[in-house]
């Protein structure tokens, strides 16, 4: 037969339960907090960060304060000598060298003996030149609906070699005109007052 079981031995069980039951749940709750506590910054390092700003504003004044008509120094581009007081504005910049027609900094056409191929003319209109100025108009267009503070000027910076024939010059201002780039700007170099 079975013996009867005493209060006092079911009572040792379920505090024994009890015990391991409540020691089970602290360590849970000590192993989470932990776990809280390692995605917590203790301490903030500011010089870091104040270094990288530092940087970070030295760049940006430096950016600032160069000229927006930047030439590459290059031997195919020799812009005439002048006198003038003007400073260059930040505009779509057209470089034309005795090798090549650059809009921006991208090529968009190769000269022939320093001609435009006749199979990339429409008359006067340079086709790869249009292509490449409607999407720079575009952008400006783009960037003058969103932004009051920058509205189109249709104005053109013309980067042209000294030696560039007149007529090639006619041409790619023609070029220009068709996409509402009226207002040229020639980039010369300064002459020294010495």
């Amino acid at each position: 037969m079975a013996e009867p079981t005493t209060p006092a031995a079911h009572s040792d069980v379920d505090d024994e339960q009890l015990a391991r039951l409540r020691y089970r749940k602290a360590l849970a709750r000590k192993k989470r907090k932990e776990r809280e506590a390692a995605g917590e910054i203790k301490e903030l390092n500011i010089t870091a960060m104040m270094d990288m700003m530092t940087i970070l504003l030295v760049f940006l004044l430096k950016s600032f304060a160069s000229s927006s008509a930047a030439i590459t120094a290059s031997e195919d581009v020799r812009p005439p000598v002048s006198t003038t007081r003007a400073t260059p504005k930040d505009t779509v910049a057209i470089t034309i060298t005795p090798k090549n027609i650059l809009v921006g900094e991208r090529e968009v056409l190769r000269l022939a003996n320093g001609q435009i191929p006749a199979d990339k003319l429409q008359g006067r209109l340079v086709l790869p030149l249009d292509a490449q100025l409607k999407k720079e108009v575009e952008k400006l267009k783009y960037i003058a609906e969103r932004n009051p503070a920058a509205p189109f000027s249709r104005e053109l910076s013309v980067i042209a070699d000294k030696k560039v024939p007149y007529d090639m010059l006619l041409t790619v201002l023609y070029t220009a005109g068709q996409n509402e780039l009226e207002n040229y700007r020639f980039v010369v170099l300064k002459k020294d007052d010495n």
